[in-house]
């Protein structure tokens, strides 16, 4: 993972301020550099910051090619190329390929001959599998191409002058401006930089979508009325279901490649921990860390950071007696399914060191860190942004305390800097509690019709925000549910082979009727039935609950305050 900056001014050097420097030096401690570039009609700077996760050793930022003279600043982590998994940095693998279409630029004289060169870039970039934002200078073209993935799993914002100049960064600095907004994961952007030999003067931008591809990419587009049912009865899910063992394998798929070969920090020889799992004890983290448990050597211990907030509001109403013994973070419900999920897998998988680490985060700091959280989230505004980005800023610090076997608490902070979200799974599986109000109006064409919604808007209403939000503490945030294998099975699949909805009137019967197992909750009820039946029964009957209300991070102030009120 990366902090990523570039700039284009026609008349002077234009530096980042100082404070987007420092932010953007967290996102990747191990590794800062900048490279400044004297183009025909102006100045061009590159920085980036390196957190290095992939190959044996340090890869430096920005990538130069000193043949060519072009430079890549690279956010993300490729997995695969071609569907071919990637050995070594990620980042070297990825400028080699995109260095590919240089032979074929030394012979570009038409404009057609140019755009070839822009799809030639764009095709070889779609091809990559993983989360990525990227910025590169094609020198001999004299172009930037710039972007996200698909989904938008990686940060990139963008701000343009009154004079030309335009400026791409992976977070914001300096005071709040509309200048900064975020750049759309709907393909990649084109800047063609003025070439005044050429009679060329201006600034010359395109955007050309995501080519649809056959095969893999068509997979991962939301698919349409042909997996909704043709009207007959279809089959109710229980544990004995195909898709159920489907499920793991998928998933134990996509873990494999985000929690294996990590490396130690540059600094350290061996870490305790190498994997940090945001745990609220809920449904979709409990089954990524029971997952997990068959995956990794035991010896390593996997740490789960559990984020609890003093909300005064709250609890002086659940608390009226004032009694010292009830504080406002044992009360948190996410800190008591939280532990209820650890001692669960604790019981279920032993022999490893599950590491709970209590975030405990009290009013006054709350609201110390507010004025950088706003920072850090923005361009997004509302009230439900900022709760959401507060539980996240809060745990991703990863520091809070743990309690050994005699019951002695002590102050810990975890070293990993791998951190796993189980985000998706609710867009996914249908989690929410619109899921279930939509197929109880409109059947399984509403349900279709909500979820199709959700996913598109993935990018554009939590990633980019939760890259910042997570980053600043050095750490990479990785989502298993949104890896493109996974996301390509799980979309085909019927709707009725992801959650109960249809049998939800049937709840009486299946009770008792043993062979059909355990009456879970309707919503997610594949994810239920395989945290079941995965000895984790506990966790599969857990209800969705927000992170927002979960760590008590909303409404601190006023009880009223709407999510999508805009903040001051």
């Amino acid at each position: 993972m990366c902090g990523i900056y570039f700039s284009y001014s026609g008349e002077s050097r234009l530096e980042p301020s100082t404070d987007l420097v420092e932010r953007l030096r967290r996102r990747g401690p191990d590794h800062f550099s900048r490279v400044c570039v004297r183009h025909s009609s102006g100045f061009l700077e590159f920085l980036a910051s390196v957190l290095s996760l992939r190959g044996a050793k340090l890869t430096e930022q920005p990538l130069q090619d000193p043949s060519s003279g072009s430079i890549l600043c690279w956010n993300g982590e490729a997995w695969k190329i071609h569907d071919k998994p990637i050995e070594g940095n990620d980042a070297e693998k990825v400028f080699q390929t995109l260095l590919q279409p240089e032979e074929s630029d030394n012979t570009a004289t038409t404009s057609q001959d140019r755009t070839d060169i822009d799809d030639a870039v764009v095709q070889a970039l779609s091809h990559i599998s993983g989360p990525f934002a990227f910025i590169f200078y094609h020198a001999r073209s004299g172009k930037i191409f710039y972007g996200r993935d698909f989904l938008g799993r990686r940060s990139l914002l963008r701000s343009k002058g009154q004079d030309g100049s335009i400026a791409l960064s992976s977070v914001c600095g300096g005071p709040f401006s509309k200048a900064w907004t975020e750049v759309e994961a709907d393909g990649i952007y084109v800047i063609h930089l003025p070439n005044l030999s050429n009679k060329e003067p201006e600034i010359v931008e395109r955007h050309i979508a995501w080519p649809d591809l056959s095969g893999k990419r068509e997979t991962l587009k939301y698919p349409k009325s042909d997996l909704l049912p043709s009207g007959s009865k279809n089959p109710g899910l229980n544990l004995t279901s195909p898709v159920v063992n489907a499920l793991h394998q998928n998933l134990r798929s996509s873990l494999n490649s985000r929690v294996l070969d990590i490396p130690s920090p540059p600094s350290q020889t061996k870490a305790p921990a190498t994997i940090v799992l945001l745990f609220s004890g809920g449904l979709d983290c409990t089954l990524l860390a029971r997952t997990m448990h068959d995956i990794l050597p035991k010896e390593l211990d996997i740490d789960l950071l559990n984020v609890a907030f003093e909300n005064p509001r709250v609890h002086k109403a659940t608390n009226p007696g004032n009694c010292a013994a009830v504080t406002p973070y044992s009360e948190c419900p996410d800190r008591v399914t939280g532990r209820s999920s650890h001692a669960e897998l604790r019981q279920v998988c032993p022999g490893r060191t599950w590491r709970f680490v209590s975030v405990d985060v009290p009013y006054t700091e709350t609201l110390s860190h507010r004025p950088q959280i706003t920072t850090l989230m923005h361009p997004h505004n509302t009230e439900m942004d900022l709760s959401i980005s507060c539980a996240l800023y809060f745990a991703a610090r990863g520091r809070g305390t743990v309690t050994d076997a005699s019951g002695s608490s002590m102050s810990y902070t975890t070293p990993a800097r791998v951190l796993l979200s189980g985000l998706g799974a609710d867009e996914l599986f249908a989690g929410y509690t619109r899921h279930a109000i939509s197929f109880s109006r409109r059947g399984y064409q509403g349900l279709s019709d909500e979820l199709e919604l959700d996913y598109q808007r993935l990018g554009k209403r939590n990633l980019g925000r939760d890259d910042r939000v997570v980053s600043h503490w050095g750490r990479e945030v990785r989502y298993p549910y949104l890896d493109e294998d996974f996301l390509g099975w799980a979309l085909q699949l019927p709707l009725w082979e992801k959650c109960g909805f249809e049998q939800r009137s049937e709840c009486a019967l299946l009770a008792s009727q043993e062979d059909d197992g355990p009456v879970l909750e309707p919503s997610k009820k594949l994810l239920r039935l395989l945290t079941w039946k995965l000895g984790m029964e506990s966790a599969a009957k857990e209800k969705k609950r927000a992170i927002q209300f979960g760590a008590r991070s909303a409404k601190m102030e006023a009880g009223r305050t709407k999510g999508t009120k805009v903040l001051s």
